[in-house]
């Protein structure tokens, strides 16, 4: 069993789930459909035999917000 972290934004009319750990994300209609539909895709991905076996490790996430010049 892996203990995973990810992100759910809003991006126009739909939620996006995103995980840290690996390079992989999702979306759905609500909130609990982008969590659900990750948890798919990560299943999916960890049964690629192609696929690495390791992931970043983390052990806090912190969310914060910045403003650049561009």
């Amino acid at each position: 069993m892996k203990s995973l972290k990810y992100i759910v934004y809003k991006e126009d009319k739909y939620y996006v789930s995103q995980c840290l750990n690996v390079d992989v994300s999702s979306f759905g209609n609500t909130l609990q459909e982008a969590i659900d539909n990750l948890n798919e895709a990560l299943e999916l991905y960890f049964e690629d035999k192609n696929a690495p076996k390791t992931f970043l490790t983390i052990n806090e996430t912190l969310m914060g917000e910045t403003t650049i010049n561009v």
